[in-house]
């Protein structure tokens, strides 16, 4: 299987079997060859930063160029990266900006525009670079939790005895994400709980009001803290989930049969994640069977 994938089909297939070592070999060659490096012609998402160059004794700016739950899953870096740089700068999406002042070893938070940094630096790298530079393996992936800290708050309805929050879509860009509402309705039969819709724009997402309590648009601390105060978040591939494990809430993440390479293959945990449970399609579109088999975990009684 292996010698028949080309470019970056290879590296994914080795984050995904675990071979951490034999993708940064390929990412060494990427920096090599100068692939992506058109910064003016390249979306954010797609380009490469760093150069290989060692970050020890800099001054470093880290690009934050990836979605909001790229940069809540991997700022978790910048402890790890003031040990060895001189100052660690990062440029992150604004409405990230308060909750990123939990964070360990972040000196300077700038928001991230469509212009230039106004700072002065050594050395660039995007976020996501970061596990490359450390050459971070299984056993080295930096899973202390929680990393971003936020108090928790007061719910409605906190006296039930379960409090869940529900995510069920993850954005238009991958659709093969979401989960119909119908379906996700099914876990509304769990009595003595209370859950809570944290769907972005509910409505237009298929939430039809008779399930659920929905407490508002929020800004994103005050997400955080909503979400640190749940006894459980379940949730499809897509910001909240990183949310609830950054802040060590138990999350079940609802993933698709292809899922996306960071969540590994066949693993019912991540090594990103303490606080986090993978459930799996076992076929394509399968949602059903994933929703069946979270309803017989709750009500599992605890041992």
């Amino acid at each position: 299987m292996l010698e028949t994938l080309e470019g970056s089909d290879t590296w994914i297939w080795h984050m995904r079997h675990g071979a951490f070592e034999e993708a940064w070999k390929f990412s060494d060659k990427v920096i090599k060859s100068g692939i992506n490096r058109d910064y003016l012609n390249t979306p954010r998402h797609y380009q490469c930063i760093w150069d290989g160059t060692p970050l020890n004794g800099k001054r470093v700016l880290v690009r934050c160029y990836h979605g909001l739950g790229d940069t809540i899953m991997f700022i978790r870096y910048t402890a790890l990266l003031k040990e060895i740089a001189s100052e660690v700068i990062v440029w992150a999406q604004p409405e990230l900006l308060k909750l990123l002042t939990t964070a360990k070893g972040i000196d300077r938070l700038i928001p991230l525009h469509n212009g230039t940094p106004d700072v002065t630096y050594d050395i660039d790298i995007e976020l996501m670079e970061l596990p490359h530079a450390f050459r971070t393996t299984l056993s080295s992936i930096p899973s202390e939790s929680p990393y971003l800290h936020v108090h928790p708050i007061s719910l409605p309805n906190e006296n039930s005895a379960l409090k869940i929050g529900l995510v069920w879509q993850a954005g238009d860009w991958d659709q093969s994400r979401n989960i119909p509402f119908s379906i996700i309705k099914q876990l509304g039969e769990k009595k003595g709980t209370s859950f809570y819709i944290l769907q972005y724009n509910p409505e237009l997402a298929g939430w039809d009001k008779t399930f659920g309590i929905y407490p508002g648009k929020m800004k994103l601390l005050d997400y955080a803290r909503f979400i640190h105060s749940l006894d459980l978040l379940i949730s499809v591939d897509s910001m909240p989930a990183h949310l609830a494990g950054a802040v060590n809430t138990p999350v079940w993440l609802m993933l698709k049969k292809k899922a996306d390479w960071r969540w590994m293959e066949d693993r019912t945990n991540s090594p990103w994640y303490p606080s986090m449970r993978l459930f799996r399609q076992p076929t394509e579109g399968a949602w059903e069977t994933v929703i069946r088999k979270i309803k017989e975990e709750l009500t599992t009684p605890d041992p």
